[in-house]
């Protein structure tokens, strides 16, 4: 056995994303004991993207004060690049679903508050070039509550300012930017995205990211007319018309807002951590790849971490192989994008409880069961 490469995702709420590449290692060593094991921790604009930028360009990371979905102060971590000049934030860090007890996740409520905040904290350090990953977050806002921390004015019909939260969107009547921050439109902005949804409608922010943030269907369908009518508004303000482009749902449709409001460009968050890390060159000479992530399902298919490794290992014609810590509805649909089998770490029936508080042992024999498939395989040549 030569060159295997691991490079997985972070299992979100369990390992990160270096914890579950070490893991994976081990079980790759209890069946290819000499193979050259390159560990490649991933994210895709989520949990663990500071972590993976940060390390693959020796910055380094700072804190600042902002507050959480709820409006709580919490201290959070950002990062700058090796460069001096960039910044990378993660909205999951302000805004993010973990920051909630199960019984506090109302989407109708959650604001992306604090993710503003973090981008303010980045033009006070005197940085104009911010990278910010917009994954696992709790809201569903549009991102209004980022444009209102860097100084936009959402207003109802008799001119008082709107309460925070995706529902109150739907009260909405204009949109002031006479107060936004300038040093905003002198940044250069890269939003590192994880899906490729639309705003609105059956793929959108509402729809197909709302229930797990605790959206019932009424709430959802009262959330998706919020966020139309948001649009409706602040193309008005903005002359901007995104409402429908790749990745505007992501977040909560804090990618719309991102690009309603700032000069951001968005692109799959996992294409910037592998160019940063020289994926392409370290994949070339492999002889497979382990990746992963915390749940594979049809949202995966979507662009997030497993899909992107696949995208630059096939290049090279280098067989990927999905391990995961659950499988969803949906988790073949991976097999249609460079994946050439997927399977999960529960080696037998457990409750979700379980398999987090075991999830390293249980990485390292899933990976290990999965090499000696590996291995049986290329015997039988």
């Amino acid at each position: 056995m030569g060159r295997v490469v691991i490079a997985p995702d972070s299992y979100k709420g369990s390992v990160s994303a270096l914890g579950v590449a070490e893991a994976m290692a081990r079980g790759v060593r209890q069946v290819f004991p000499q193979a050259d094991i390159r560990k490649i921790p991933i994210a895709d604009g989520g949990e663990g993207t500071v972590e993976a930028l940060v390390c693959a360009t020796s910055g380094r990371v700072r804190e600042a004060e902002v507050v959480d979905p709820l409006g709580r102060k919490i201290r959070v971590q950002w990062g700058v690049l090796g460069d001096g000049r960039t910044a990378v934030i993660e909205m999951a860090a302000a805004s993010g679903l973990p920051l909630l007890h199960q019984d506090e996740r109302d989407p109708r409520k959650a604001t992306t508050f604090g993710t503003g905040q973090l981008i303010r904290r980045c033009l006070d350090a005197g940085l104009r070039n911010i990278i910010i990953g917009i994954g696992g977050s709790a809201t569903n806002d549009g991102g209004a509550g980022m444009a209102r921390a860097l100084g936009v004015r959402f207003l109802a019909d008799d001119g008082s300012e709107l309460p925070e939260g995706g529902a109150e969107l739907a009260r909405l009547k204009r949109i002031d930017l006479t107060d936004i921050d300038p040093r905003v439109a002198e940044a250069t902005i890269t939003v590192a995205c994880d899906v490729d949804n639309p705003l609105c409608g059956p793929r959108g922010a509402s729809a197909v990211f709302g229930p797990q943030k605790g959206a019932t269907p009424e709430i959802v369908a009262e959330l998706d007319a919020a966020l139309a009518h948001f649009a409706e508004r602040a193309q008005i303000a903005t002359g901007r018309d995104v409402a429908t482009l790749p990745g505007a749902g992501a977040a909560g449709g804090l990618g719309a807002g991102l690009m309603f409001f700032t000069p951001a460009k968005l692109r799959p968050g996992v294409e910037i951590v592998l160019d940063a890390v020289g994926f392409a060159e370290i994949v070339r000479e492999a002889d497979f790849v382990i990746t992963g992530e915390g749940r594979t399902d049809f949202q995966t298919a979507y662009g997030k971490a497993p899909v992107g490794v696949a995208k630059v290992a096939k290049q090279f014609g280098v067989p990927v192989f999905c391990l995961s810590g659950g499988l969803g509805h949906g988790a073949e649909d991976v097999l249609a994008c460079g994946i050439d089998a997927v399977m999960s770490i529960c080696d037998r029936p457990m409750a979700l409880e379980e398999c987090i508080a075991g999830a390293p042992a249980l990485i390292e024999s899933g990976s290990t069961r999965l090499c000696r498939i590996i291995k049986a395989a290329r015997m039988g040549r």
